[in-house]
């Protein structure tokens, strides 16, 4: 076996640090200073694009050819739209999340003066006042509006404030962890993801583990809206793993527990070649895994290849019930995805040919075309068939 041990206590450790930041999509700059000194603590040299992607290189014995592991930090939020003349705030998601989560969650809005709390309530709260409407109002955005929790009777109020258009709001996480592993809270996708890329290279830091080729730590900060991964990947990345939630709702395959390989996504499949040897290494390092395809879906990968990067591409991920809701995920998965990136960043290059970004076809991959043997004696076909 190849993979290390992982240090459990740490990875729920730094995820709930990381969960106690918030980090919706725009207002990033205290994560990446969190991770950041993070990464240093663990003796890596840490670089930043200028809006804050973080690269932090593992040095292997050779740079080309080099493996990317990427995880986004930023996560779901909002933005205030108007200025209401009730006093409330009109708000607009950053990010793809239902309304239907929104209602009732405790919020910090950022103003340019201070942060403030408040809730995220739909336009008809009261039953005591709206009976039976409160039951029977809409879902959506236009139907919510946050409560400042400071005096805030209207418009001129709100501004008084300092509250304006634009600011940007952070839902509060409420993160519990229970005895029996399982995990509660908002924004689990993907301050999860970033904990289990934490917890694999201390591991490999603390048993001094040698990679064949370097191993890039990449933390992508405009996930949620589709950026990812377009601005960090350099020339000498071959192929790269992002780590994100999967969705373990019905008519899924992904759980709660083990390793979720996504096989594809609404941008097609992931990298043939690369997907198989994360499975063969479950296989080997008796990793439990299962294998599904997500229809609506994007990672940094994605983003990724967009851009134009040639680098292959997989997803490994931890499943989530009621993503970018309420969500729920185990410590089960968290340890296992661990493992396996330290498996897969110890296990040696087969495709050589990929230390270059172009050749002939020399070395060129191969993949299955022959027909498959089958064995169709009486015997196996009546025991399949019971008879």
């Amino acid at each position: 076996m190849s993979r290390l041990a992982i240090d459990h206590e740490y990875l729920l450790s730094i995820l709930e640090k990381l969960l106690k930041i918030p980090s919706p999509t725009g207002y990033t700059d205290t994560v990446v200073r969190f991770v950041t000194e993070e990464l240093e603590r663990q003796g890596l040299e840490v670089e930043l694009t200028r809006r804050g992607a973080i690269r932090a290189i593992r040095r292997g014995k050779c740079e080309a050819g080099a493996r990317a592991i990427v995880s986004h930090l930023d996560t779901l939020g909002a933005q205030v739209k108007q200025l209401k003349d009730n006093g409330r705030l009109e708000l607009v998601p950053i990010g793809h999340w239902s309304a239907r989560f929104a209602e009732g969650a405790r919020v910090t809005v950022f103003a340019e003066n201070g942060t403030y709390s408040g809730t995220i309530l739909p336009l008809k709260a009261s039953g005591h006042t709206f009976n039976d409407e409160v039951d029977t109002a809409p879902v959506g955005w236009p139907h919510v509006e946050l409560r400042i929790d400071a005096l805030a009777r209207n418009k001129d109020d709100i501004m008084r404030l300092g509250i304006e258009i634009g600011d940007i709001i952070a839902v509060d996480p409420q993160p519990e962890f229970l005895e029996n592993g399982f995990i509660v809270s908002r924004h689990l996708d993907n301050k999860a993801g970033v904990a289990v890329m934490l917890a694999a290279l201390k591991a490999m830091q603390d048993q001094a583990a040698e990679t064949p080729v370097d191993i890039h730590f990449l933390f992508t900060i405009a996930e949620e809206v589709g950026v990812g991964a377009s601005s960090i990947i350099s020339h000498n990345i071959a192929s790269m793993i992002a780590v994100d939630n999967g969705t373990t709702a019905p008519g899924q395959n992904s759980d709660e527990f083990g390793v979720t390989i996504a096989m594809a996504d609404q941008t097609g499949p992931f990298d043939y070649h690369l997907a198989r040897k994360l499975v063969k290494l479950c296989k080997d390092n008796e990793i439990r895994y299962q294998k599904d395809i997500f229809r609506y879906y994007r990672s940094d990968s994605a983003s990724a290849i967009e851009a134009g990067a040639d680098v292959r591409t997989a997803l490994i991920t931890f499943g989530v019930d009621a993503s970018h809701g309420y969500e729920r995920i185990h410590t089960h998965a968290l340890r296992s995805l661990a493992e396996l990136i330290t498996a897969y960043a110890v296990s040696p290059v087969v495709i050589k040919r990929d230390f270059k970004e172009t050749s002939d076809v020399t070395g060129f991959t191969r993949q299955p075309a022959g027909e498959a043997e089958q064995d169709l004696t009486p015997v196996v076909a009546d025991e399949e068939l019971g008879e």
